[in-house]
């Protein structure tokens, strides 16, 4: 436990406001209250860092994806390759096929904000250990030393740029909640097991993507718009998933802009900065249209189709009955995944251009991501992390929601961990984060009224769940079905996906009404 200050006592801030005399004294008494206010709480919530720190080091000991396994190897062996290609090659061919840079070997496509990452995290590799990085000789190579090399990049990367992104959000908007309930949050967000496995397991750089979007999400609530233009331009140009939460941005924005005094001059404030922030991005490629074309073409890869393994969007899960792929052309694919992602984005964008506020755009936030990931082109089961961000900001208040989708996030990346060999961390870390979860929920009471029939489905749910887990180990699929439970795993979870989609969507414009009639009656009085 640690040892806090004791808060100053009432004579000693009375002798402080006699001394300084009247309103002077009243700021100093508060000065030394506050003091002592901010000194525990930092302390406390550092204490969650610490541990959500250590929770990522003990993960980032297992193996990780494609680990031994040529010719291609997996996620690691690509974030590795870009920072050979970023080393050894010329900007200019970055993303260009070439003598030294093949694009049909994990050739970068992610925007040039990750290019210049994996540069500097190059840097890092060759000053260590030159042969990780070295030019061609270096694929698949997977020695002790480099992967600990490699792991303290995406450490590092989440500890500057996710867990500051955290604190700031928690103290933002939290800033008048007990501390317990600040710190629990703080760990709700960092302990999350699908980002921690993911990156620190299977081997990727979320954590900057997100975590940017988290700042731009803290610099929007603490009013700091054009912050958050440039932070979240960033975080778009770092990973091009970042879009499904660009309706939410731009409603809530827009929304704010348009109940200015003067809404042309902030709209077009907001538009220069971000124009100004893909500018920078973007500057070794602007001196030829044809160069710009290069990246765009390797930040949409169409030619995949509209979708890949067995991700539990509507596409896939709903291909046992149509197939989507037979009966129409990637074109005709193309418009009807656009179509239906902008009719299931537009109802929270317009509801926060009605009327943006708080509480209001973080439920767009999970509902803009949610259509995205449901509805889009070219989905990966990894894309489940963006909805879950702002999913785990509203904890506090939808703690029943965040642990139920937790839950199947995790289910839905299960046959992709057991691939990569990381059942124990799996089955480690759910058990972490429902042991901090409990620990909230066990000092409030049992948590929010739920009915007995959606508790009667919830149980259903869960128990055929179990028996999924336990069959994809234990049990061999039929020979005529090889991928039997991995499509039951994908059903079972976009049947929880669209529940919660609906009901987020639901809690969204019934709050939307709520203030609505809360600015009426002020009116009224």
């Amino acid at each position: 436990m640690a040892d806090y200050p004791s808060p100053p006592s009432s004579s000693s801030l009375a002798r402080a406001k006699n001394k300084n005399g009247g309103s002077g004294g009243e700021t100093l008494a508060q000065n030394l209250q506050s003091a002592w206010f901010l000194h525990g709480r930092a302390t406390t919530l550092c204490v969650v860092l610490l541990f959500a720190f250590l929770v990522r080091l003990l993960t980032s000991l297992s193996s990780h994806s494609g680990e031994a396994t040529p010719p291609k190897y997996g996620d690691y062996e690509a974030q590795r390759h870009w920072m050979e290609i970023t080393l050894n090659t010329p900007v200019k061919e970055w993303y260009r096929n070439t003598t030294y840079n093949d694009l049909a070997y994990w050739g970068l496509d992610y925007p040039p904000l990750t290019a210049y990452q994996s540069y500097v995290h190059s840097l890092f590799l060759h000053k260590f250990d030159p042969e990780s990085v070295a030019l061609g000789s270096s694929r698949g190579y997977e020695t002790p030393f480099s992967k600990l090399l490699m792991r303290w990049t995406v450490l590092s990367s989440d500890a500057l740029v996710l867990f500051p992104a955290a604190v700031c959000f928690v103290i933002y908007y939290y800033i008048n909640r007990k501390d317990e309930e600040m710190a629990w949050l703080l760990a709700m967000i960092l302990l999350n097991p699908s980002l921690i496995l993911i990156d620190h397991g299977h081997f990727q750089y979320n954590c900057i993507s997100l975590g940017l979007t988290l700042g731009a999400i803290a610099a929007i609530l603490s009013k700091n718009d054009l912050v958050a233009c440039v932070l979240f331009s960033l975080a778009l140009n770092h990973k091009q998933m970042t879009a499904y939460f660009a309706p939410a941005f731009f409603g809530h924005l827009l929304g704010k802009c348009l109940k200015h005094r003067s809404p042309i001059f902030e709209v077009l404030k907001l538009g220069i900065t971000v124009t100004a922030t893909f500018i920078v991005i973007w500057w070794p490629y602007l001196h030829s249209m044809e160069a710009v074309l290069e990246v765009l073409s390797r930040l949409a890869p169409f030619e995949r189709g509209i979708y890949e393994d067995y991700v539990a969007n509507f596409w896939c899960s709903t291909s046992f009955f149509v197939k989507w792929k037979r009966l129409f052309g990637i074109r005709e694919l193309r418009r009807l995944s656009l179509l239906a992602t902008v009719a299931a984005a537009s109802p929270s964008m317009i509801q926060q251009i009605k009327a943006p506020s708080s509480r209001g755009f973080l439920y767009a936030l999970v509902n803009s991501s949610f259509a995205f990931y449901l509805f889009s082109f070219q989905v990966h089961e990894k894309s489940i992390l963006l909805p879950l961000l702002p999913a785990s900001l509203l904890a506090l208040e939808e703690t029943t929601f965040f642990n139920w989708f937790c839950y199947y996030a995790l289910l839905s990346m299960y046959p992709l961990l057991c691939r990569d060999g990381l059942i124990v961390p799996h089955v480690a870390l759910l058990s972490l984060f429902f042991l901090v979860s409990y620990a909230r929920c066990g000092q409030h009471g049992k948590g929010p009224m739920i009915s007995s029939p959606l508790k009667a489905l919830m149980a259903i749910s869960f128990l055929f769940s179990v028996i999924l887990y336990v069959a994809y180990l234990s049990v061999r699929p039929p020979q005529k079905y090889p991928f039997l439970f991995d499509a039951l795993i994908m059903i079972l979870c976009f049947s929880q996906y669209l529940a919660l989609a609906a009901y987020s969507n639901v809690k969204q414009w019934m709050l939307s009404d709520a203030l609505m009639y809360e600015s009426k009656e002020k009116k009224r009085l």
